[in-house]
């Protein structure tokens, strides 16, 4: 579980591929670090790491599968924490109250589409060449 929590911490993605991997080889360096007697038949290949196993230990640990999203799958929450102290610093300098603060992280300017088609008489743009498409 400190495998776990070290990699949640620095913000790292864990899959079940990843866990049972991990499960793995630490059984292996458990069974390198265990004296054996000739009857032992316990060796890497005799762990299996199924779905079922995967289950139980979720259920045993109490892990439980959360969907990131957007920015939070990628945020940096230590250069965060240190921006915190400099806006706050930022704020008192220029004299700014709580009012005058927004949060901004999810505007976007949209503009409309300029058209690009117009209409215009014969008369005014006699150089234009005409469209017969239609008949008259």
């Amino acid at each position: 579980m400190v495998w776990v929590t070290e990699k949640q911490l620095k913000g790292d993605t864990l899959t079940q591929g990843i866990i049972c991997e991990k499960a793995r080889a630490i059984y292996g360096d458990f069974l390198n670090q265990t004296p054996r007697t000739s009857t032992d038949e316990a060796s890497e290949d005799s762990f299996k790491t199924s779905r079922g196993w995967f289950d139980n230990f979720r259920k045993r640990t109490g892990i439980h599968s959360v969907v990131r999203h957007g920015e939070a799958a990628s945020s940096d929450v230590k250069a965060a924490e240190d921006y915190l102290k400099t806006f706050s610093e930022l704020i008192e300098a220029n004299g700014y109250i709580p009012q005058q603060v927004f949060n901004c992280d999810e505007t976007g300017l949209f503009w409309k589409k300029m058209p690009n088609r117009t209409y215009i008489t014969v008369n005014t743009a006699p150089d234009l060449p005409k469209h017969t498409g239609f008949t008259e």
